[in-house]
């Protein structure tokens, strides 16, 4: 399993709009990719215009491969894409160790 994390900034007041767009875009577009496995989203307390996206894949490939070469990344990108204040920030995770309850 591989973890991405993207850290996204939004242009500001545009929270309500931003989170209601990535809903949908994560249900209808993201979530049906081959290889997807999760996805959460989480706001920042300290910094109103910052959002992580956590997406979990069953591999690395899933995810550089699969989604960013397909049509389903720029239908994707169509629907957020207009809330970034900058590109977002992504890198890839392995587990190294993990809690059981």
């Amino acid at each position: 399993m591989i973890l991405e994390l993207a850290d996204i900034r939004i242009h500001p007041g545009q929270q309500a709009e931003f989170e209601q767009a990535a809903q949908v875009g994560l249900d209808t577009v993201l979530s049906k990719a081959k290889g997807f496995v999760s996805y959460e989203i989480r706001h920042s307390i300290e910094s109103p215009e910052r959002y992580v996206l956590l997406i979990e894949w069953e591999t690395l490939e899933a995810h550089t491969v699969g989604f960013r070469a397909s049509p389903a990344h720029a239908q994707w990108r169509a629907i957020v894409g207009g809330f970034f204040a900058q590109p977002p920030f992504v890198e890839h995770f392995g587990v190294v160790a993990a809690s059981t309850s």
